[in-house]
């Protein structure tokens, strides 16, 4: 019994699973977090935060070691006849080389580097940006054409209720049987469209998950959101959200932080003309066979064995020593000149990134109030265009009951308001992602 209810129990856990629907805030998270070109620039961002630590180690001493051994064999020339010459020398060395003045050369590149670190970081907030108002989009144009299919469900039952109604006005003799056929064909019609609107939906959860970057688009599903019917214009001037958009979109501050790396970098580069001074210290110790003097007996040649104690000669030979030198530029083919006006040039083209910035950003803020303006003014003459629409179909049924009209003039006059009803959906969710989209360039986070 108990793996019966265990079996339960995930059956109605996977289901859950199967019915989640998504909110706009959970897409745009999961977006932004797991989208690639998101991790992509991330890494990016990681490599200057690497580059930013390499930049403050150069303060410290570079610290090395060394150790050698040579071994010689053989005979060597000694006036008119040769000696046996036999070698065994080794060494070791500890040394440290630290940068005492070169013009203020590492405080400049660490300066230079944490402006890189800036931009990269703005660089990842400007494709989540991009990403979430690409998600804010699809989101409502899911919605939009959910809305449609409530509108084609409703054409559906109004059109199988005339069929219905025609179909006994028909079989009693009242009605030619060209009004039943009529009428079948209406509700056909009808319902092509419904399937349409379906299968749109469908598409544009396909296309929401192909956003998400999901790997399993079937079950994919977002929440029902209610728009209401009434929108307020939008009162927020263009130079309003322009001053907010200048001082917040992370495009523009990172445009600005390459033009304060492209200045650090010319003075970087200036250092070169400067002296640099550096400092080092050592200890090292060595060994050589030859050196050793204290004997262990006589060989069947007469020649003394010699005690080979390496320990004993490192100490004796121990030493240390302290230098700083000094390098004063004098020539180098005006390769650092050359260097300097690269940089400069450098800050130029940084200068003119920024004002592409601003003005790609003041057009899309210009366009998105002006879409804002014309999106609201077409809600407005949809919503009247509606009301007449829905009138004249309310005109037109009461004619047909009454035998005054025929059935084309209905299904003319239903397939009116459907129309406009498609288009009051249309204009409102057009205003709506106008409108946060406009708001998302003052600041104001996306969200329904």
């Amino acid at each position: 019994m108990k793996k019966v209810w265990i079996i339960v129990f995930g059956l109605s856990y996977l289901g859950l699973s199967a019915q989640k629907k998504w909110s706009l805030r959970e897409c745009v998270d999961y977006a932004v977090e797991h989208n690639l070109q998101v991790i992509q620039n991330q890494y990016s961002k990681q490599i200057q935060d690497s580059n930013l630590k390499i930049a403050k180690n150069q303060y410290l001493p570079s610290v090395s070691g060394s150790m050698s051994n040579s071994v010689s064999f053989g005979q060597t020339s000694f006036g008119t006849g040769s000696l046996r010459n036999d070698r065994f020398s080794n060494s070791a060395n500890l040394g440290a080389d630290i940068l005492l003045y070169n013009n203020g050369r590492l405080e400049k590149t660490i300066r230079k580097t944490q402006f890189d670190v800036e931009a990269s970081q703005y660089d990842v907030e400007t494709i989540k940006n991009d990403i979430s108002l690409q998600i804010a989009q699809q989101y409502l144009t899911t919605l939009l054409n959910r809305e449609i299919v409530k509108i084609s469900e409703s054409a559906v039952e109004n059109a199988q209720k005339q069929y219905d109604r025609a179909k006994i006005t028909t079989q009693v003799g009242t009605t030619a049987q060209t009004i039943l056929a009529e009428a079948e064909a209406a509700l056909a019609r009808e319902k092509q469209n419904l399937k349409t609107a379906e299968i749109n939906v469908g598409r544009s959860l396909f296309a929401m998950a192909q956003l998400l970057q999901l790997p399993d688009y079937k079950d994919f599903d977002v929440e029902y959101v209610e728009v209401p019917d009434q929108l307020q214009p939008q009162l927020k001037s263009v130079d309003e959200v322009l001053t907010t958009a200048f001082e917040n979109q992370p495009q523009v501050k990172a445009a600005e932080s390459r033009i304060n790396s492209a200045i650090a970098q010319t003075e970087v580069s200036k250092t070169a003309f400067w002296p640099t001074l550096t400092g080092s210290v050592g200890i090292g110790s060595f060994y050589n066979n030859l050196l050793t003097t204290n004997t262990t007996g006589i060989d069947s040649a007469g020649n003394l064995v010699l005690e080979r104690n390496l320990f004993g000669q490192y100490k004796d030979n121990f030493g240390q020593q302290a230098s700083i030198s000094l390098n004063v530029p004098i020539f180098n083919k005006g390769i650092t000149k050359l260097q300097v006006e690269q940089s400069k040039i450098n800050e130029s083209v940084a200068k003119i990134t920024l004002e592409q910035q601003k003005q790609t950003v003041r057009q899309n803020v210009q366009k998105a109030q002006f879409d804002v303006d014309a999106n609201y003014e077409t809600f407005l003459s949809a919503v009247e265009t509606e009301k007449s629409t829905k009138l004249a179909l309310e005109f037109a049924d009461k004619s047909y009951t009454a035998g005054r009209t025929t059935i084309y003039d209905v299904n003319v006059a239903r397939n009116n308001y459907a129309n406009a009803q498609g288009s009051v959906a249309q204009a409102k969710y057009n205003y709506l992602f106008s409108l946060k989209l406009l708001n998302f360039y003052a600041g104001i986070p996306l969200a329904l």
